[in-house]
């Protein structure tokens, strides 16, 4: 039976290169304490710490994530807006011919 792969989300990932980053113990240890795949900690880790080399420190992968959600919740707000904008003049209109035909 072959290994199945395990995922892990950004807050996860971000909270496991801090307890690297910030205590100062090894990867491999931090690693063992939460029984995930040393390699997978230090890419993590080096990911990190390249982010911060190239001058993005200021967003996290859990802060990208929120990004990304946040940025697909605008595009569905805008759609609705956009419905409710046009359902909007299409019963101004039937509104405006039902008493017009009233009037005559």
């Amino acid at each position: 039976m072959g290994n199945t792969r395990r995922e892990f989300t950004p807050e996860y990932k971000d909270e496991a290169v801090k307890l690297v980053i910030n205590t100062g113990r090894a990867v491999a240890t931090v690693a063992r304490e939460l029984g995930i795949n040393e390699a997978s900690l230090g890419r993590w880790v080096n990911a990190f710490k390249a982010r911060n080399d190239t001058g993005e420190t200021t967003v996290t992968e859990s802060e990208r994530a929120e990004l990304l959600r946040l940025r697909k919740e605008n595009a569905d707000l805008k759609l609705d807006w956009a419905f409710l904008k046009k359902a909007s003049i299409f019963f101004a209109q039937e509104a405006s011919d039902t008493s017009a035909k009233r009037s005559n």
